[in-house]
């Protein structure tokens, strides 16, 4: 093993004898410098892993010192150490992109505990991670064998996240392979829990996690009494996605709440985002407005009139307030409610529903570019971060802080990264969707399609007598045999949704006050 090489720079470096020894038993190669400028001309002469830098230094300053490293070796990284507890000074060290910061006395592991910190910091805590999941693996996977109600999959879901996480920020494709494994066991029990219970559940008053149709009523409303709000849903959201910009948020806005609700199926658009805003289940949107509602074989869009929705559950909540419903699709419709958000004075409710992500999940499927660079769920959130921190959506969100508005973000469904096809039947007037179908003679004998023939049961609408609904489970995806093959690479590797996975069906509600 190399020892590692150190630059220590102090210009009373002589005194500092027993912490070089013990350093140095610890496998430290240490090189002192008396002064600035004889560490200037060390640094150009040899490849040092770190530096141990004192502040308060006659000739060049540490901060001096500190600026030139930076500029010849911006990756290198110092550690300063000093005397003085003064702000600015923090500040100007903090600024220069310093390690750490160590403040006079320091003891030899205070020191060895910040070189480690900085130079051990992936070793020690992909060792770390590794050990502890180990340890977690057996209790999650009871975990999840056990969960019976919506409400333990919702908390498997989030330790899944958790490691999900913690794993991807490590490198260890070894374990990233037993995850993966088991996040698909998960998926397999989940889509059984669904399979099982969901129907009973949907009509469930006393479940404790709620459905598309029963959010606003009480998760928003409540949220609703003389605090002017902006209802934020970014179409196609999923909860990992969430977490990944949730940073990015935290300097505008205090979360007070953080919770997980699920969406209905089929976890699409048409169906989901306008039970969220109807407060309805499908069916009941059919039978009661129907000049509202369109099913997948009727012709225009499927969620034009999810102002009139919202307006009518107000309505029927009894909550008399001024609102306004905006949906951007494109950057200038972005600007121009930018532009009305800053003239106007805050007051009522402001719903917007931003369609980016499901923009980037669709344009996967299409274009080799996005494929590229979203292969992956990690590489996905990725792209997703990117995106929010240069987003119109991000000036929005700042806007509404200093407007004081209460911020609500959530969405109306996930989307899962779809692997294996699944051959199904059905007729010229059966729906396209790659993650559930309806039609009048679908059929299949895949185990990892889940059949509905009586759509009520689901609070689905019924087209006809003989409609039936079918949902692709886990990760694969449905595909019809006229051009099977060619349709299944198309379609494989895309982001989908419609079906069941806890990717597409626990999807996340926060509420946020503005700092």
């Amino acid at each position: 093993m190399q020892p590692i090489e150190l630059l220590w720079i102090d210009d009373e470096i002589d005194l500092l004898e027993a912490h070089i020894l013990f350093l140095s038993q610890k496998g430290y190669n240490i090189t002192k410098a008396h002064s600035g400028q004889d560490a200037i001309a060390l640094l150009k002469d040899t490849n040092f892993n770190i530096v141990l830098l004192d502040e308060n230094m006659p000739g060049m300053s540490g901060i001096e010192v500190l600026s030139e490293i930076k500029q010849d070796q911006p990756r290198l990284p110092v550690i300063m150490i000093t005397k003085s507890e003064e702000e600015n000074i923090m500040e100007e060290a903090i600024g220069a992109k310093i390690a750490d910061y160590l403040i006079k006395p320091v003891n030899p592991n205070q020191i060895l505990l910040s070189l480690k910190k900085n130079l051990d910091a992936s070793k020690l805590v992909t060792e770390k991670t590794i050990t502890t999941y180990q340890q977690s693996f057996r209790q999650l996977s009871t975990d999840l064998m056990q969960a019976e109600s919506l409400n333990s999959w919702s908390d498997v879901y989030q330790k899944i996240l958790y490691w999900e996480m913690e794993i991807d920020s490590i490198d260890s494709p070894e374990l990233k392979e037993i995850f993966t494994y088991q996040k698909t066991e998960a998926n397999i029990a989940f889509s059984r829990f669904v399979e099982k219970h969901y129907a009973d559940l949907l009509f469930d008053d006393n479940e404790e996690k709620l459905f598309s149709n029963q959010v606003f009523k009480k998760l928003v409303a409540p949220k609703l009494k003389n605090t002017p709000t902006l209802l934020l849903m970014i179409d196609n959201l999923r909860y990992d996605q969430f977490i990944s910009i949730s940073p990015i948020i935290a300097p505008y806005y205090k979360t007070e709440m953080e919770t997980s609700y699920f969406s209905i199926l089929p976890t699409a658009t048409q169906y989901a985002r306008n039970a969220f805003f109807a407060g309805l289940l499908p069916a009941e949107m059919e039978t009661k407005y129907p000049q509202w509602w369109k099913n997948d074989i009727d012709e225009g869009g499927k969620n034009m009139h999810e102002h009139e929705f919202l307006g009518a559950q107000l309505d029927r909540l009894g909550v008399n307030i001024k609102h306004a419903y905006t949906k951007i699709n494109k950057p200038h419709e972005a600007r121009k409610f930018l532009d009305t958000l800053k003239a106007d004075p805050a007051d009522g409710l402001q719903v917007v529903v931003y369609n980016f992500v499901d923009m980037i999940s669709h344009a996967k499927t299409e274009m080799d570019v996005i494929k590229e660079l979203a292969n992956s769920d990690k590489a996905y959130r990725s792209l997703t971060k990117s995106w929010f921190q240069n987003s119109l959506l991000l000036d929005i969100i700042k806007t509404a802080q200093q407007k004081g508005y209460q911020l609500i973000i959530t969405t109306d469904h996930g989307t899962i990264n779809v692997e294996q096809p699944a051959k199904i039947i059905g007729d010229r007037e059966s729906s396209t969707n790659i993650r559930y179908k309806t039609g009048r003679r679908l059929k299949t004998d895949d185990k990892h399609v889940m059949m509905v023939s009586d759509p009520k049961s689901f609070g689905l609408p019924s087209i006809n007598m003989s409609s039936s609904f079918a949902f692709a489970k886990e990760h694969y995806y449905l595909i019809y045999p006229t051009r099977y093959h060619h349709f299944v690479k198309h379609f494989r590797n895309t982001y989908q949704h419609g079906g069941i996975s806890l990717e597409e069906m626990c999807i996340p509600f926060a509420v946020f006050s503005p700092k």
